[in-house]
């Protein structure tokens, strides 16, 4: 798993989180980048830096914050591409345990909030975009029992799962862009059976890209997937270093090569 995907999460997340708000609603309190009052006063005291309202939080600082906090956390290094995203952005919007807990029973391994070898073991031979689909079904559960849901469910649910196909890329959901990252950069480890929503209900089994493409042929409903390609490869190539840049070349390459893979089976078959 390459270390250079937290930039592009990173950027993902902010997407959703914006700038300061402090609705009376919010728990959090006063937010600015996603990062409350109480966690930036925390986070400069632990630097032996005054402490300041969280509307004067700095871009480098909020780096720092969800790098150590959240990602490290979770070990997002460590978790195959998608579903480090998918466990990312769960730890920013609910906390770390809860992401960790809810991945656990996803990939069927003890629950105990602590993301060691075995939960990594598990999540490295789970069919990704399976474990991807549960988690964020999983996560929803957890966000309609919310005493907040009233006020803030619209906005979770569009953060979550999108809003609707063929959506611009700020309505493009988690899920959509852990699975591309996911088909994108497939892992190289064998598939066991896929991964199930604590309610049983099966997921797909085929997550092949050229799959994706020859479904999203068939079904109009998953153009928001693909028409979310562009804008994704966009919001990355705006951040900053190679590193960036190569994550939106290898998806643009890998959406160019799955398009190739099915004019050519069409061809074949003809």
């Amino acid at each position: 798993m390459a270390i250079g995907n937290f930039s592009a999460c990173l950027t993902w997340v902010l997407a959703h989180e914006g700038g300061y708000s402090d609705h009376p609603n919010d728990p959090g309190g006063a937010t600015n980048k996603g990062v409350t009052q109480q966690v930036y006063t925390a986070w400069r005291r632990r630097q032996k830096l005054p402490t300041r309202s969280v509307r004067q939080i700095e871009d480098d600082e909020v780096r720092s914050i969800y790098r150590r906090q959240y990602w490290d956390a979770v070990q997002g290094d460590s978790l195959p591409a998608g579903l480090d995203y998918a466990v990312f952005d769960y730890a920013v919007n609910s906390g770390p345990g809860r992401g960790i807990r809810h991945l656990q029973e996803v990939l069927r391994v003890r629950v105990d909030g602590h993301l060691g070898e075995k939960t990594l073991e598990a999540a490295r031979s789970a069919r990704i975009i399976d474990a991807i689909k549960a988690l964020c079904e999983r996560r929803m559960v957890f966000l309609r029992g919310l005493r907040t849901w009233s006020t803030f469910g619209r906005g979770w649910t569009a953060r979550v799962m999108g809003r609707t196909a063929g959506a611009q890329d700020d309505d493009i959901g988690v899920i959509d862009r852990a699975t591309l990252l996911a088909t994108m950069r497939p892992t190289a480890v064998p598939a066991p059976k896929p991964a199930r929503e604590p309610s049983g209900k099966a997921l797909d089994e085929d997550t092949s890209a050229i799959a994706i493409a020859k479904k999203a042929a068939k079904e109009p409903s998953l153009w928001g997937l693909i028409t979310g390609l562009a804008g994704t490869v966009a919001t990355i190539a705006t951040s900053s270093g190679p590193v960036a840049w190569a994550i939106a070349g290898l998806l643009v390459a890998g959406g160019v090569y799955a398009v190739y893979r099915l004019e050519r089976a069409r061809a074949v078959a003809a």
